[in-house]
This record gives C-alpha cells, structure tokens and sequence, in this order.
C-alpha cells in the first residue's frame, strides 16, 4: 500500500524585497536579540481590523513561521486565516513610509488608510 505523500501547506504571506530588506535593517539596529517580526490583526479602527507589528523575543506556540527573503516572520494564530495570501511590502515617500499589506481577503478600508475589513480566506 503507497502511503499518501502530504500536499504542502501554502505559505501565509510573502514579503516584497522592499518589506525584507526593511525588517533587516530593523533588526540589525535592535539592541536586544528579536526572533523575528510578529504580525497579526486586532479589532479596531473606523473600518473594523488593524494589522499589528511587534518584535518577538520568542515563538509562541502557535505562531506560524514564515521565511521569506533571508527574514523570519511569525503570525500571530488569530490573524492566520485573515492573512493567508497577503503580500508585505514596504513604501517610503516623501510624505510617509511603512509596511503595507496587499491582502486579498480585505474587503475595504477606511480613508486614512489605518485600518481594515477583513474576511477570513476562502469565505464570500
């Protein structure tokens, strides 16, 4: 009997050259040791959802850890299913600059650009 070979998960998110190199920079002139990039999604805003950065001293347990581009990133357990798909990029104009998220299950944001509405990937 052939044993089933495992399909491979799809990876959450993937970051642009630009939001890589960003986030090394970042971590190269922290003081203290990070494990990487924490990113997830909390409730708030005109617009419903806020995506969230911080820097992780440590894996939680149910971080799902993402590397792309030589840079670690961990997903927060609860944001998962709002940012399978996303792409992390990194803008810099002359008025601002910042990650930016170009997620195909937010459905709208406010005008300010802070936050989102998001749906959880794979629902209508």
């Amino acid at each position: 009997m052939a044993t089933a070979t495992p399909r491979p998960r799809p990876q959450i998110m993937t970051l642009t050259d630009a939001a890589a190199d960003r986030v090394r920079e970042i971590m190269a002139a922290s003081d203290k040791p990070v494990a990487g990039l924490r990113v997830g999604v909390k409730n708030g805003g005109c617009a419903g959802m806020e995506y969230t950065l911080e820097w992780a001293e440590d894996r939680k347990p149910f971080d799902e850890v993402v590397e792309d581009k030589g840079v670690q990133v961990l997903i927060d357990a609860k944001a998962m299913m709002f940012l399978l798909g996303t792409e992390m990029d990194y803008q810099s104009t002359t008025l601002k600059s910042g990650f930016v998220f170009n997620n195909p299950n937010q459905v709208s944001a406010c005008g300010c650009g802070e936050s989102v509405q998001l749906k959880a990937a794979g629902t209508e």
